[in-house]
């Protein structure tokens, strides 16, 4: 069972990373400005759904089997960036990239964005890593099963994320809203869009590999 003291000093982790912009802030907004706050909340879903999977690959060792092939954080970047260049275009083709103002996304446009947001941060390399170096620093084995605990710290990050990237999607999507009674608004969210998802490619193409020995064979800190 992990200590209140290992829990606060996570959370408090947590939220300083949820306030460093990065990839998922980026995917958030645009699609809570393209889409709605309904749009923002299926990324937000989409998002920490993937944060799930990729709690159960760090419990299960499955990532670092495959951080410890050199191949594939190559293969997941490359991955990555072809995915999110592909939803740029999509976005461009699209004839309706917005919503009327109070308008619900449908249910096929909401299931779409929800998938869109699981794929592209399961094969975000940083992000797989990411769960392989943080979780196991909250983790003391005194205190029982550690994929147990990792497991839990999973769970409560992506909850975490969930409601922070709901109220985040909420907000931009109060902005998509007051766009939609622009003139030209339609071809601005699209556009936009396509510029984040563009950019967010650019972003993996760049990225460099970490060096891996420390996360590998890092020492979990002890709760108190």
């Amino acid at each position: 069972m992990i200590s209140l003291a290992t829990l606060a000093l996570f959370l408090l982790a947590v939220l300083a990373l949820f306030l460093s912009p990065g990839p998922n802030m980026a995917f958030v907004l645009s699609h809570g400005v393209a889409h709605g706050p309904r749009g923002g909340f299926a990324a937000a879903l989409g998002i920490s759904s993937a944060d799930l999977v990729h709690t159960l690959f760090a419990a299960t060792g499955v990532t670092a089997l495959v951080a410890a092939w050199p191949p594939s954080f190559d293969l997941l970047r490359y991955a990555g960036a072809l995915y999110l260049l592909w939803l740029a275009a999509q976005a461009l083709r699209s004839s309706g990239g917005g919503l009327p103002a109070g308008a619900r996304a449908p249910s096929s446009a909401f299931a779409r964005i929800v998938r869109m947001a699981f794929l592209n941060n399961l094969v975000n390399p940083k992000a797989l890593l990411f769960f392989m170096v943080f979780l196991p620093q909250f983790v003391d084995p005194a205190r029982g099963s550690v994929p147990l605990q990792l497991v839990q710290l999973g769970v409560m990050l992506s909850a975490a994320a969930l409601a922070f990237n709901t109220l985040l999607g909420a907000c931009s999507g109060q902005v998509g809203r007051w766009l939609q009674r622009r003139p030209g608004a339609e071809k601005f969210q699209r556009g936009l869009l396509a510029l984040v998802m563009v950019g967010l490619a650019i972003r993996l193409l760049l990225l460099d590999r970490p060096a891996m020995p420390s996360a590998l064979s890092a020492t979990p800190v002890q709760g108190s």
